[in-house]
């Protein structure tokens, strides 16, 4: 499956369905909010806001580590743990569409399985 893509089972183009605001669960608890959210084939992700977790710091993730969506209470479930999105490639506001910086980020969380 491809990394920049919602799986499908978890994401329906269809319903147009905007992720900005959700709260985001590691496997092994929230790590923040979703301040950004794109929606395009290939190229799909989020940026969340960790808060005070990271001491204020975004991460981004691709859209396939998004492993289910609760509408009803406002939860996007990621398939990586805190450390592993701690210790992911420092986000850079002014890099972050740049294929470099997308190919970096893509390798650090095409490592993990799932």
């Amino acid at each position: 499956m491809e990394l920049w893509d919602y799986r499908p089972d978890v994401y329906d183009r269809g319903k147009s369905l905007d992720l900005v605001g959700y709260h985001v669960q590691a496997t092994d608890g929230k790590i923040g909010s979703i301040d950004e959210a794109t929606y395009q084939v290939g190229e799909s992700y989020v940026i969340v806001d960790t808060g005070p977790w990271i001491f204020g710091k975004k991460v981004l993730l691709p859209a396939q580590v998004i492993t289910s969506i609760d509408p009803q209470e406002r939860n996007v479930f990621v398939s990586r743990t805190k450390a592993e999105i701690k210790d992911a490639p420092e986000f850079d506001e002014g890099t972050f569409k740049e294929p470099e910086y997308r190919s970096r980020i893509g390798d650090y969380y095409g490592r993990f399985p799932g």
